[in-house]
């Protein structure tokens, strides 16, 4: 009788040891789930959007960071097709007809992609959407069309895409990032 009443009492107390342990656990895990929602993300969702006469241009990206690394030549090699920011594809949508430097867009969305290189940019339009970044087919491109490059006053640690001097029907797409400033003209047809 003495050894069932000594493994009852033994068994009192690791339950109400349980029992006790329980509310600390809690208090450890709400403690990780709030720090770990104050982390920032690395590449946060970002939009770009311009309002023209014939159009409404929206563009979804995700901005990474530099965080310390070489960019353009370095993370983003040169003369390789680049997803134009991270995690799901670039996406333009417009609900009117484009000129896109030389190239005709018509109405729809698109995935952007450019091709980076030291003497210059170019960027590409292609008619596959809704894949990751990274997954690319040349053969679904709707067209490239050359950038103009220039440099930014100083370093961008996060990567924008811009539009800038809108006027009338036309505005100009930046892709800013490190010290690289890309554009091309963006004009709204009928």
């Amino acid at each position: 009788m003495r050894l069932r009443s000594f493994v009852f009492a033994l068994c009192s107390v690791a339950i109400g040891m349980a029992g006790m342990a329980q509310p600390q656990l809690a208090a450890a895990q709400d403690a990780q789930a709030s720090t770990q929602a104050k982390k920032p993300l690395l590449s946060p969702p970002a939009k770009a959007d311009v309002i023209l006469p014939n159009a409404t241009i929206t563009i979804d990206y995700s901005a990474p960071s530099m965080r310390g690394r070489t960019i353009f030549g370095g993370l983003v090699p040169y003369d390789e097709v680049w997803r134009m920011g991270a995690n799901p594809a670039t996406t333009i949508k417009t609900s009117g007809n484009l000129q896109i430097g030389d190239l005709k867009v018509p109405a729809g969305t698109y995935t952007l992609y450019s091709l980076p290189s030291a003497s210059g940019w170019k960027l590409i339009v292609n008619k596959q959407t809704g894949q990751w970044g990274t997954v690319y087919d040349k053969a679904r491109d709707l067209g490239r069309v050359e950038m103009s490059t220039g440099s930014t006053a100083a370093p961008i640690e996060t990567m924008v895409i811009d539009f800038e001097k809108t006027t009338g029907d036309s505005t100009e797409l930046h892709v800013k990032w490190a010290n690289v400033d890309a554009s091309v003209q963006v004009t709204a047809v009928k």
